[in-house]
């Protein structure tokens, strides 16, 4: 059985670019559509006196919302199989629950209430922090370089062999008909800096030839057997690394980080790299839990 493509529906800006961006990668990947509005209406439906009986309440607001998204995606994409649902629950509960069944979880960077104004609210933290599949966080609005099709942009930790972020996006990259770019970020020792300052023509630093040697040995591990024809770039810069990942993916369709499950705490947590792109990314970002395999 092939998992639904599901995305969380507020009704603000941030869900509207999430709910055209899962409809997209649903007929991309000829997956259904599942669409869900989760809220805690059914604890306060009734209880808002001094409004007559012809003022919709929560529920057939939430209903009305889920049947106008049903209609965007019938109009943009009709070729995707699309349901909706409303759940009178917590949206994180809801949706970390949907993620067992589905290929990936989508919403928006921003929803509505108190935490709107923030670039990420703390539903898609607490989602990209506990999600069985990958999470795809996008943008309310796009800044910076137009993005070229198809283009994944993938950081490469210092683990030995391909994680399951980059197995993703490979993925991700030849269902798009693109190309993956690979970034491995390296640090110079603070000591180094201090005594042996960096000079134009100076030969390559141990640190950065380690760098360059483990992202072959990876991308050689990841890409064996690999018939798609990708086109992979490699990337090796010094910086750290959530900030040479959110500058390589400028102009990029999607840039894909991995999310490590700690022992002893509940669900997966998010790591300073992933909770930095998330805020910061001028593109949609996907969180993939490493011991995620599709």
């Amino acid at each position: 059985m092939r998992l639904p493509v599901v995305v969380g529906m507020d009704g603000s800006e941030g869900s509207l670019r999430a709910l055209d961006w899962a409809a997209t990668e649903a007929a991309r990947s000829r997956l259904p559509l599942r669409i869900v509005h989760a809220s805690l209406w059914e604890r306060y439906e009734g209880l808002r006196p001094g409004l007559d009986d012809d003022h919709p309440g929560e529920q057939a607001l939430a209903e009305h919302l889920v049947a106008s998204a049903r209609d965007r995606v019938r109009d943009l994409r009709p070729e995707v199989v699309v349901v909706a649902d409303v759940q009178p629950e917590d949206p994180v509960a809801a949706l970390v629950r949907e993620s067992h069944k589905a290929s990936l979880v989508v919403l928006g960077s921003r929803g509505r209430g108190r935490i709107a104004g923030m670039l990420l609210g703390s539903v898609g933290l607490s989602l990209a922090g506990r999600s069985h599949c990958p999470v795809v966080v996008v943008p309310a609005v796009r800044p910076g370089a137009r993005a070229e099709p198809g283009r994944v942009v993938v950081g490469i930790s210092d683990a030995p062999a391909p994680s399951a972020a980059a197995v993703f996006a490979l993925a991700q990259a030849a269902a798009g008909h693109g190309e993956l770019v690979a970034v491995r970020a390296w640090r110079r020792p603070a000591h180094e800096l201090l005594t042996h300052p960096p000079f134009p023509g100076a030969p390559a630093s141990p640190q950065r030839r380690r760098a360059e040697e483990h992202l072959e040995e990876v991308l050689g591990a990841l890409t064996e057997g690999d018939d798609s024809g990708t086109v992979v770039h490699r990337s090796v810069a010094q910086g750290p690394a959530h900030q040479v990942l959110v500058e390589a993916a400028e102009g990029a369709e999607l840039l894909v980080v991995g999310a490590r499950r700690s022992s002893g705490r509940h669900g997966l947590q998010l790591g300073p790299v992933s909770h930095a792109v998330l805020h910061y990314a001028p593109c949609p970002v996907a969180v993939v839990p490493e011991a995620y395999r599709s």
